[in-house]
């Protein structure tokens, strides 16, 4: 059988087999591609393409689940969003939005960096996880927004715009526009026109880490840098403590061997001065005193010095080791109340207070009007600690 419809939730395995779905205006079916088949593949499928397949129906017996077996694919032109995603594209382009001269570089020592992206991704832990682990010492901050769904482009946004105000205000000076893989429809959010607008209108560089390494969307081209991951985005952004301490140490032993180099140069013609006088003069001796005590008194200063800078540093490390667990022990308690309304959401609640949950035992459909009932239906009832199987009575349906 031949079917035409547009790939979504492409994945290939490590065997080489390939799974995806096939999907039209009306719905769509589950595919695998076996490894024989897809050698024979002159292109590598993606999301969002329009293809015709070749292949015949099976079951996957674990599941249960019909699938589509495909024998063979060939391009049958660009799939609906991708072709929203190309059109948008070059219209941004055009505009001169993805421009590689307004591209800025990220700060080396960032003072603070912002992240956009859902509090419940995992790119968020594998973020902060690298930031902390890099970077414990650069202040963090979270603006919440949702990365999937109708709301998500509005809600990155405004999420944007609050981390503007901070960079205005000279809080932090990076950030971080992250989400994890999925399908085209997953990512969609970042291909939003507002959104991309508000990228390029960020004061401070902003770097897009969505997806993964083969996703592109709309956002990675405003963006001023573009992260094949989440944790790369956060590796761009700050660069390793050991790495700045290891050149604040290097710094400070070349000036301390530059230092004692002129003591010693300056120690040498005076001994090449005493020498060409024969008898020094008392006058000579209480100069050469005066030197080496001159001599004394620098590599003491250098000495007080260089124990001082240390203790800065040290008191320094501490008060910004001690900011990020403030930080990070605000946003917890942020979370777990957060947490508290979602349990409050929580529907058993409602069935524990005697209300029931009635879905068609045969299509697990919710059943929300009498006129979706009818004699000898049989019915499924949710109640708080379990299910009842019923059947609709004749005449058992009744409007209000």
């Amino acid at each position: 059988m031949a079917v035409r419809g547009e790939i979504t939730g492409f994945s290939r395995a490590a065997s080489g087999h390939c799974y995806f779905s096939l999907k039209d205006a009306q719905g769509q079916i589950r595919c695998a591609m076996f490894r024989r088949s897809a050698s024979l593949l002159d292109f590598a499928p993606r999301d969002g393409e329009l293809v015709e397949v070749t292949g015949r129906l099976g079951v996957y017996e674990q599941r249960g689940d019909l699938q589509l077996v495909v024998e063979s694919m060939r391009r049958a032109g660009q799939g609906a969003l991708f072709e929203q995603f190309l059109r948008l594209k070059a219209k941004l382009e055009a505009e001169g939005l993805f421009e590689a001269g307004r591209k800025r570089e990220l700060p080396l020592l960032p003072r603070g960096i912002g992240i956009a992206t859902s509090l419940g991704a995992a790119a968020l832990h594998d973020v902060v996880t690298c930031l902390r682990r890099r970077a414990p010492h650069v202040p963090v901050v979270l603006a919440p927004a949702a990365v999937q769904g109708a709301q998500a482009p509005g809600e990155l946004v405004a999420a944007l715009q609050s981390l503007y105000r901070l960079a205005q205000e000279g809080t932090i000076d990076a950030i971080l526009l992250v989400r994890g893989g999925g399908s085209i429809e997953d990512l969609w959010a970042f291909n939003d026109e507002q959104l991309a607008r508000t990228i390029v209108r960020s004061p401070v560089p902003l770097v897009s880490g969505v997806g993964h390494e083969t996703d592109f969307t709309i956002a990675d081209f405003c963006a001023d840098v573009r992260a094949p991951t989440p944790t790369a985005a956060a590796e761009l952004a700050a660069q390793p403590q050991e790495t700045w301490l290891a050149a604040l140490g290097l710094m400070h032993g070349r000036l301390q061997e530059a230092a004692f180099r002129r003591l010693d140069r300056a120690s040498q013609r005076l001994d090449q001065a005493a020498a060409h006088l024969g008898r020094p003069s008392s006058r000579t001796a209480q100069q050469h005193l005066r030197i080496e005590r001159q001599a004394q008194r620098l590599r003491f200063a250098l000495a007080t010095r260089t124990r001082r800078s240390q203790d800065e540093l040290a008191v320094a490390r501490d008060r910004l080791r001690g900011s990020i667990t403030t930080r990070l022990e605000r946003a917890g308690r942020q979370c777990e109340r957060l947490d508290l309304r979602l349990e409050l959401l929580d529907p058993r609640l409602v069935l524990q207070r005697g209300y029931a949950l009635l879905t068609d035992a045969g299509s697990g459909h919710a059943i929300t009007s009498v006129s979706q009932a009818h004699a000898g239906q049989p019915v499924r009832a949710a109640l708080a600690d379990g299910e009842v199987d019923l059947r609709v009575e004749p005449g058992g349906t009744h409007r209000a």
